[in-house]
């Protein structure tokens, strides 16, 4: 704990600097370096100082509307934008499940007029047919790119023919030590890697770490079929850890950042920030804040 505080404390100076951004919805530069003459560099560009290697960061910052769960979908958005967040997945409570296609398409055109997009709608659970194929049409109306989902094993072949039907991912969420279905991307995984492989998974890293696994070695173990991410922090690697804010939890944020830059992965790091649910906009900002912090250190 020593040592992963005297890391967190190397990046407050910058993350204050993403915090700052992030409450006034400005997005700060990550890892941008002065240009040689002449030559203009990639603001995701990150460089490793032992070998002067760039790599391109190919992710995106998201939310999560479960954060914003006990707020309307107006001032959902208002938050989400306040924090400087471009990309969002919907929840029920934001667009509920039994809405008609119209109704859907209205409120994705509300999303899209905040100036955000609406990349994904979950957590979406499917017992039965019926809920599979009505998240696959809810999903299609709203323009969704990815169902992030828990879809009971005997139905994953239902969601493998559809997924081929829609060409609509579908990523599976971690529910961490409880959950006898998908506690780990590992049990997730076994069940769906002869699937199609936009079956995939979506990682929760506060789970993955409750669950006693490190969410660097997950989301590089199964990079193959990693389709979204939740982004959080948790107070301890137990079934009795709860959220916290970014960086002040047990979850070396730094590392399992740089690791995604590793597996170029693609997708969206989505914040789902479950503290402080009446209040959680300065908790959301400051994890944001640290996270844009923790990337432009690294560079």
């Amino acid at each position: 704990m020593m040592e992963k505080e005297r890391t967190r404390r190397q990046f407050l100076s910058v993350a204050g600097k993403g915090m700052a951004a992030s409450l006034v919805g400005v997005s700060v530069s990550c890892g941008q370096s002065q240009p040689s003459a002449g030559k203009k560099q990639s603001r995701f560009e990150i460089r490793n100082p032992k070998f002067g290697i760039r790599k391109k960061r190919r992710f995106e910052l998201g939310l999560a509307s479960y954060t914003l769960r006990n707020f309307k979908l107006a001032e959902a958005l208002t938050m989400t934008r306040k924090v400087g967040l471009k990309y969002i997945a919907l929840k029920s409570f934001h667009l509920p499940l039994d809405s008609t296609p119209a109704q859907i398409r209205a409120v994705a055109a509300k999303v899209k007029e905040a100036g955000l997009e609406l990349y994904g709608g979950g957590v979406i659970y499917m017992n039965s047919e019926a809920e599979v194929n009505r998240a696959f049409d809810y999903a299609k109306a709203a323009g969704m790119k990815v169902i992030i989902g828990v879809p009971k094993p005997e139905l994953l072949k239902l969601v493998e023919k559809k997924v081929k039907e829609y060409d609509i991912k579908v990523a599976i969420h971690n529910h961490g030590p409880g959950d006898k279905t998908y506690p780990t991307p590992a049990s997730a995984y076994e069940k769906i890697k002869n699937l199609d492989k936009r079956i995939g998974l979506c990682n929760d890293i506060g789970h993955t770490q409750r669950a006693g696994v490190d969410p660097s070695v997950s989301v590089e173990r199964f990079a193959d079929r990693l389709l979204d991410i939740h982004m959080k922090d948790v107070t301890e690697a137990s079934a009795k850890g709860h959220g916290v804010e970014a960086g002040r939890g047990v979850i070396d944020i730094p590392r399992f950042l740089r690791t995604l830059i590793k597996i170029k992965y693609a997708g969206i790091v989505s914040f789902e920030y479950e503290k402080d649910a009446d209040n959680p906009l300065a908790g959301l900002a400051e994890s944001v804040g640290y996270v844009r912090g923790v990337l432009a250190a690294i560079s």
